[in-house]
Parts: structure tokens; sequence; C-alpha cells
């Protein structure tokens, strides 16, 4: 098995940075920020409910159910004295899923999978609806709402107002809750150049930062490393590495010790010009016309071309 070049060492750092240290997983930062989200909106004044609202219940929908049953078949596995890789190929799973079926509590899980549902056209109108129908406790029509809403901007049908109307009913309606950016869009606030972030968006982040230590520490971390990258500072990885290994959270600490791994090359292509970058770029282009080749051609042909495509 070849030995990588400094090319594919240093290639694709940013991007395995990015996902395996900044790629903030909901249930793990989520509760941090819902805190802080939720505490702010309780700050707000508002006026007590007249009526009150039943018990929210999550929708037996299937992504529901199949967590439900997917974290009992884990649990159940693991009292068994399963390890993870063979949990994995029972249940068809990756190892990381079901690494997290085991550590996460089933409440938690439902109510990450819960809120990564895009929002719709009735989300900015909730409040409205809810304060009308805690006033006039439960007895104002789905068409009259509709009708006010309307005049406020809303453009969906009549029908969703109906339904989230018989979902307060029924008790199967959620709360109405501070708005959580995701956890793409944190780690794009993170990796881009601060200059290049709008007042709101940089706003955003500080509130982020202020409501999760986690994340302040892996932005310091993640801004130290591009650095290096950008202006080919290997000289002072190792150092970037040991402030990781000491106090980084736990993606970030995994990905110091990937580095580790191959230190001496890591370290020559985050400080050297030169690279072998010009092999790899011929062998693609080697690789892009035997692909389009295959099945079709002789290797005379390959040949030809190869030699003859400058």
């Amino acid at each position: 098995m070849r030995r990588k070049t400094f090319v594919e060492q240093v290639s694709g750092l940013s991007e395995r940075y990015r996902r395996s240290s900044l790629g903030l997983r909901t249930h793990q930062h989520r509760a941090c920020l819902r805190k802080r989200a939720d505490e702010e909106t309780g700050s707000l004044p508002e006026a007590p409910p007249l009526m009150e609202l039943p018990m929210h219940e999550l929708p037996r929908t299937q992504i529901i159910e199949r967590i439900r049953h997917r974290h009992a078949d884990v649990q159940r596995l693991v009292a068994a004295g399963w390890t993870i890789s063979a949990i994995a190929r029972r249940l068809n799973l990756d190892r990381k899923t079901v690494r997290r079926f085991r550590d996460t509590d089933l409440d938690q899980l439902l109510a990450s999978a819960h809120e990564r549902r895009p929002a719709g056209v009735l989300e900015p109108f909730k409040p409205y609806l809810n304060t009308r129908f805690t006033e006039s406790l439960g007895q104002v029509s789905g068409s009259r709402l509709f009708l006010e809403i309307r005049e406020r901007g809303h453009r969906g049908s009549r029908q969703v107002v109906r339904k989230h109307l018989a979902a307060l009913r029924a008790g199967n309606a959620e709360p109405v809750r501070a708005h959580i950016p995701s956890p793409r869009k944190i780690t794009g606030w993170i990796m881009r150049p601060r200059e290049t972030l709008t007042d709101e968006q940089q706003e955003r982040l500080l509130e982020v930062r202020l409501a999760c230590p986690n994340i302040t520490r892996a932005r310091d971390l993640a801004r130290a490393f591009t650095d290096l990258v950008r202006n080919r500072r290997g000289t002072f990885l190792l150092e970037r590495i040991r402030q990781a290994e000491q106090d980084a959270p736990k993606p970030m600490r995994g990905f110091a010790g990937f580095l580790r791994q191959d230190l001496d090359a890591v370290t020559a292509g985050l400080t050297l010009h030169w690279s072998s970058g010009v092999v790899e770029g011929h062998v693609n282009r080697v690789k892009t016309l035997k692909r389009a080749m295959y099945g079709r051609a002789s290797f005379t042909l390959l040949r030809t071309r190869i030699l003859t495509q400058p």
C-alpha cells in the first residue's frame, strides 16, 4: 500500500475539519442553544393565558415511530451484550448511528428529529393563532383566524389554519419556540471570513457563542487552523494540536489525533510550496479518460489518447 503524498495528506483537511469538528451535531449542542432561546423568549412580557392548552404530544409520524423502534432494538441488543459492529450488521445501520442511539436518550432523539422538520408557511403566525385561541377559550373558528392572519401577510391555504386549530384542540400542536440556527448555518458562520458576514450573522454567531461554550472554543480553534492552512504556518501545527487535545470538544480532539498519525507529512504539506499536485492532476486526467472509454475501446486507443492530449 503506497504512502500518501503531501497533497493527499493536506487536501481535504478543511473539509474533514468542518465535518468532524464543526459539523456540530444537533443532539450535542441543541440543548444549550434551546435553553438560551427559551430564556430569551420567556423574558418577554406576555399576557397571562385565559385557557390552559392541552399537554403537547409528538405526532405519531413515520419518522417518530421509526426512531422509537430503532432505539428499542439498539438498547435491547446492547443489554444482551452485543458489540456496536454486530448491532450495525444486524440492523443494517452505520456504527455511528448505532452509537448515537446507544448513548442518547429517546426523548432527546425524538425532539431532535421533530425540530429538524422544515418550517411551513404558517410558522410565523402560530404565536398569534395560539394567543387568539386561548383568549377565545377555544371558541374561535378557523375561517375567522384565516381571515385575520391573511391581513397580516399569510399566503397559505385555509386548510392549514384549520389543521393547526384542530391540533390545538387535540393537544397535538407543538408549542411555539424560538428559532435555533441549524448546525450547517453555524458551521458556515464559523468557517467564513469575518468580513464576509453581515451584521445580523455576526450577532447571531455571538448569541450562539454565548449560549454554548463548546461552540466558542470550536470557533477559536477552527480559525486558528484555517490561518495555518492559508498562510502555510505548519511550524505551529504541533502547538495547535496540543491546544485541541487539552480543552477542545471531543470531535476536535479526535481530529487532532488524526493529524498526529502522520505529523511530518502534514506539517510539510502546510509549510512547503512544493507538492505533487501536478502529478495528481495527471492521474485524475488518466482516470477520467479510462472511465469514459470503459467497455467501448481498446488499450491501444486509451494509450493514444493519453499521449496525444495536452
